[in-house]
């Protein structure tokens, strides 16, 4: 009898081992009704992403969906590391908040951890989610906005309340890990009280709540160790000129600007402040159009040093240039800074935030970064979201590792370029006439007209060579 008492207790116990087993970590349910915690305090520490493992570089000729094929981050490329080229970045509004709606549909994305509320506790439910995702994406940086991560109280006070139990739970999680915020950022664009503008309102009471908002988003910017703190003006422009005092506007938004420079060196923040151009959508006119006219406004006002451009590859073709000629706008002008990776679609002519996966856009992209010797402390933030038809959990990864792939891939491109020689050679001997004597007088300010005309005058008509356009484009796409 003894024998069996003895038996009957070993095999409880080998089926509890088994069914601990057998159940392993928890898990986010499918069921949305169900609850994701197993525990009192409805605190969820299980797995967000069941089923999908860290992902790992496989190089070009995998099949795996879940795998890099030309993103290797250790890898040298040109001197440094792929990952010190491109520092990742996810964006936490279009992974965590993006719902697949548009103007004629309903949301489409009904994630297993949501539960239909912007609640706290959903909020925390979702910056869990968000480590879990950066991990196993293999990046260690990550973009908010102060209203994605927590939600509006009842007043300014609750508000920002609820954004320190946010922000003190993804400190926690960012204990013993590397993950930092690559910038964060105040959604000054989605309230009514933003209808007119914030830092361009025609109400002070609304300039002051803009301000007092970023205040907030960069003090939690800087308690989280971000490296860079952006401005959109989403709604800094006009409908009409017609009830726009222009002048004024942009003076208030200089001010406003002004300020969050001095708050920036009062609390210590030694992050990079960028400001992110877009020609319109939603204003008719936004003030900071392209990257020319954003640093034409910087040194109007005396911000050319305390700023610089965060250039979202979409925005820039929306105001009629390629994403390659704000990248080298910025670039010649001291500014570039931060990249927000995506593009749009030529045959929509608004901002679709797809994933850039155009191999020969991503290689020009990358000979402009290069050039500028990296991002850093900048990077290329994801700002980009599934399309409305894509509804798998996994289509997070397919596309965050599509987009990955598709930039290393175009800075492998570009160390082609470099090593080849051949087109930086072609440039080189289409200018060589300015490497003479009169050449370096003239690129060093001291050809004056009646020098110049006495060259002419010598020369006589002047033979005008070929550009080699064709040829210049062979190179490059031999290249891919």
């Amino acid at each position: 009898m003894k024998h069996n008492r003895v038996l009957i207790v070993l095999l409880s116990l080998n089926l509890v081992f088994l069914v601990t087993i057998a159940v392993g970590p928890p898990t986010c349910p499918a069921d949305v009704g169900s609850e994701c915690s197993d525990d009192s305090s409805g605190e969820w520490e299980g797995e967000f992403f069941p089923g999908i493992p860290n992902i790992k570089y496989e190089g070009p000729s995998s099949k795996n969906p879940l795998a890099f094929k030309w993103y290797n981050a250790n890898e040298q490329i040109l001197g440094k590391k792929m990952k010190d080229w491109l520092r990742f970045s996810v964006a936490f509004w279009h992974t965590f908040r993006g719902t697949g709606a548009d103007p004629f549909g309903a949301p489409t994305k009904n994630w297993p951890w949501e539960d239909g509320t912007n609640s706290l506790a959903m909020a925390r439910k979702r910056m869990r989610a968000n480590f879990e995702f950066i991990k196993k994406l293999g990046v260690e940086r990550w973009c908010f906005h102060d209203r994605d991560i927590a939600p509006d109280g009842s007043s300014l006070e609750e508000t920002n309340a609820n954004l320190d139990k946010v922000v003190a739970l993804a400190k926690e999680l960012q204990k013993g890990t590397k993950i930092r915020p690559l910038w964060g950022t105040a959604q000054l664009f989605l309230h009514p009280r933003y209808m007119h503008g914030a830092a361009t309102s025609s109400e002070v009471s609304v300039y002051a709540y803009a301000a007092a908002q970023v205040k907030k988003a960069m003090e939690v910017t800087h308690y989280l160790g971000g490296e860079n703190y952006v401005f959109w003006g989403g709604r800094e422009g006009y409908q009409t000129l017609l009830n726009t005092d222009m002048g004024r506007e942009l003076d208030h938004l200089a001010r406003f600007l002004e300020a969050a420079v001095a708050y920036k060196k009062k609390i210590g923040f030694q992050g990079t402040l960028l400001i992110e151009p877009k020609p319109q959508e939603p204003t008719k006119h936004q003030y900071d159009w392209d990257a020319a006219t954003t640093a034409n406004f910087l040194r109007k006002y005396g911000l050319i040093g305390e700023f610089k451009l965060n250039i979202e590859c979409n925005h820039a073709t929306l105001s009629g240039h390629s994403c390659h000629h704000d990248l080298e706008t910025a670039r010649l002008n001291g500014l570039l800074g931060n990249i927000d990776s995506n593009t749009g679609d030529p045959q929509i002519g608004w901002d679709t935030d797809q994933f850039l996966t155009d191999i020969a856009e991503a290689t020009m992209v990358m000979y402009s970064v290069v050039k500028n010797g990296g991002l850093a402390p900048g990077g290329f933030n994801f700002d980009a979201k599934l399309r409305r038809e894509s509804t798998d959990v996994e289509d997070l990864f397919i596309a965050h590792i599509s987009g990955m792939d598709t930039l290393a891939r175009g800075l492998r491109n570009v160390a082609k370029i470099i090593e080849d020689g051949s087109l930086p050679e072609l440039v080189r001997k289409r200018y060589q006439s300015f490497d003479t004597e009169i050449g370096a007088l003239i690129e060093a300010g001291k050809a004056d007209f009646e020098m110049l005309e006495k060259k002419a005058m010598e020369w006589g008509e002047p033979k005008v060579p070929s550009a080699k356009q064709e040829l210049a484009e062979m190179i490059f796409q031999s290249a891919l």
